[in-house]
């Protein structure tokens, strides 16, 4: 990888000053948040930087619980609108510090979701007496198991600090709005047999010749495309593991297949756990094991703060491929949606980067919807 160019506040080659300066512009800012590993798990000093930089503003108010820090505004406005990002990245491939180039901004973290992260803190110093009161969340652990989300952790513990009429979660969009989200299933389908000596393969029953009507329903399963809200979104059941086998002499008494579903938001977790049931019926499963489980949520565009904003930023209204955050916040009863500068094709890559235009016009579109 190419040095990094010299950003302010960075020494080429030295850990960089874990102070943020608020009154950088949107990509030196993010190449600031990026230069800060924060990788699941090791947040606290990334998280202590948004704390310490909070609460130098005094027209917020700042929480912090655990990794998850939340700053609002207390102006009495009709409406409240929450900004959300998470601080995480996933693990480091050589990819930090960051690098500027060509009004490309490169390093892990950039795309998903440090742009987004640095336009929250952007419009937090800068957009003082905003025309709605404003909530701006930055959690932790997002790239991970859903059972450490600092987000869920927060509405656990501190729903209050989360209420809101509206939640724009600024994940990688490509600068356009993305409603709602899918939802996920992983299950583990375990299939059994009898162990026996592979010269003597007759005496035994082959388990992982047992998951071959379990592949063979996955290659011939046509995946749904539903209309939801005016948005079409395409599902998805595919194999994404298969374990077997106990040595090259014997013949497997278990094989288990991994499935993971990807839903649209017409369907709730109860009903999309029943439809791959029945997808499988018949296939001689023995065991079916979920093993993550998060519910999709519906675009909402028709609420009158979603309209608004789609109004206020423009572009094109896509489908949220993927599950994010914005469930949570449906399961809240905010209407959220995804608005970020991030190409989430880029996300989790080695060579994962931004444009840094994006950022800009992200941050203007979100400062004109809050001021005008």
């Amino acid at each position: 990888m190419e040095s990094a160019p010299e950003i302010p506040g960075t020494v080429p080659g030295e850990s960089p000053d874990p102070a943020l300066d608020l009154t950088l512009d949107g990509a030196s800012l993010t190449a600031r948040l990026v230069d800060i590993p924060s990788v699941s798990g090791d947040e606290k000093p990334l998280a202590d930087a948004i704390e310490t930089a909070l609460r130098a503003l005094p027209h917020l108010r700042v929480d912090r619980y655990g990794n998850n820090v939340v700053a609002r505004t207390a102006l009495g406005r009709a409406e409240r609108v929450v900004l959300a990002g998470h601080i995480d990245t996933v693990p480091i491939a050589g990819n930090v510090p960051s690098r500027l180039e060509g009004g490309v901004l490169w390093g892990c973290g950039t795309s998903d979701m440090k742009a987004g992260v640095a336009v929250q803190l952007r419009i937090a110093a800068t957009v003082p007496e905003p025309n709605r009161d404003l909530t701006f969340v930055f959690y932790d652990n997002e790239e991970v198991a859903a059972h450490l989300n600092g987000l869920g952790h927060l509405a656990s513990a501190h729903p209050d600090w989360l209420a809101g009429d509206f939640a724009v979660l600024l994940e990688p969009s490509e600068g356009q709005v993305e409603g709602g989200c899918q939802g996920t299933l992983r299950v583990g389908l375990r299939m059994t047999g009898q162990r026996a000596h592979s010269a003597r393969s007759w005496k035994g029953a082959n388990a992982v010749h047992a998951a071959a009507p379990v592949l063979a329903r996955l290659a011939a399963y046509e995946p749904r495309r539903p209309v939801v809200d005016g948005l079409e979104f395409r599902e998805g059941l595919n194999a994404v593991g298969i374990t077997g086998g106990v040595a090259g002499n014997v013949i497997p008494d278990e094989c288990t297949v991994t499935v993971n579903y990807r839903y649209a938001p017409d369907l709730t977790e109860q009903e999309a756990l029943a439809h791959v049931r029945e997808v499988f019926a018949g296939c001689g499963v023995a065991e079916f094991e979920v093993e993550d489980s998060s519910g999709p949520a519906r675009p909402g565009l028709t609420h009158p703060a979603a309209a608004a904003f789609v109004e206020a930023v423009g572009g094109e209204v896509r489908p949220k491929y993927g599950w994010t955050d914005v469930s949570r916040f449906s399961a809240l009863g905010v209407p959220a949606v995804n608005y970020g500068p991030g190409d989430p094709n880029l996300a989790h890559k080695r060579d994962e980067r931004v444009e840094t235009a994006l950022i800009g016009h992200c941050e203007e579109r979100l400062r004109a919807w809050l001021t005008a």
